[in-house]
């Protein structure tokens, strides 16, 4: 495919925090980006913000229901045209301990992170294959290693990295890079969630993680951006099956 084409990008969860930001930096390199998120109101408003003339887009729905995702992902298609870039970043998080968490807390979590990532992949792949050239991002975590009190978030993302390498194996021989990012403290609204489980004040709980990041300080959603552009860019044609962690140092 020609370096100098638009392409067409979908990202998942692109409402607020790291999915917007990855969406401001797809357009910043010139592609057209469908935002797909569950939050009506916060895609509007980032529509609205992000603007680029037309070349972005939002769709509401929850990735969760298969049905929804397939629409949703194909309504983006119709009206920007075939993705070939796909960024799986849709996530919340649901913490406790093993002996507290319902089954609905496991298997929501799951459906959203992991099953979502299949199933919006199977649905991207037929205008990937098409073109020859593809590129999928999933954003998973430092999580995947393990957390206490996250069995099921955990979990998933361990099951995403999987993913990840299992389809670079698989669709590597079509043109389709499949890599991922692992984040790990990045401050978004997840991050004041997880201050109130712990009894912190948000401040005080971004202070003792950047106590503990060999960087000093935590990351910014931009920083996943980054790494994502790297992903998603013609220069990483021969890097696939990778999990980047953006951390702030080893994990």
């Amino acid at each position: 495919m020609n370096a100098n084409l638009k392409r067409t990008a979908v990202v998942t969860g692109a409402a607020q925090g790291i999915g917007k930001a990855i969406a401001a930096r797809l357009l910043q390199e010139g592609h057209r980006v469908g935002l797909i998120d569950i939050d009506g109101p916060a895609l509007e408003a980032s529509c609205a913000e992000l603007g680029a003339g037309g070349q972005c887009i939002g769709v509401q729905a929850d990735v969760g229901s298969p049905p929804a995702l397939k629409s949703a992902i194909l309504s983006a298609a119709d009206r920007l045209g075939a993705p070939h870039i796909l960024v799986n970043n849709a996530g919340f998080a649901r913490d406790g301990a093993l002996e507290s968490m319902k089954l609905d807390d496991w298997d929501s979590i799951h459906h959203v992170h992991l099953r979502a990532a299949f199933l919006a992949a199977q649905t991207v792949l037929p205008f990937m294959e098409s073109a020859g050239w593809g590129r999928i991002i999933n954003i998973s975590s430092i999580s995947g290693g393990g957390h206490a009190d996250r069995a099921n978030y955990c979990a998933a993302k361990a099951g995403l990295d999987g993913l990840t390498r299992a389809l670079a194996l698989e669709l590597g021989p079509r043109g389709i890079t499949v890599n991922a990012v692992a984040p790990g403290m990045i401050v978004t609204r997840m991050t004041s969630a997880t201050a109130n489980r712990l009894g912190r004040t948000l401040d005080d709980h971004i202070a003792r993680a950047a106590d503990n990041i060999p960087v000093r300080r935590t990351g910014r959603p931009e920083d996943v951006a980054h790494a994502m552009a790297f992903f998603a860019s013609e220069a990483a044609g021969f890097v696939s099956g990778q999990v980047l962690y953006v951390a702030g140092g080893p994990v």
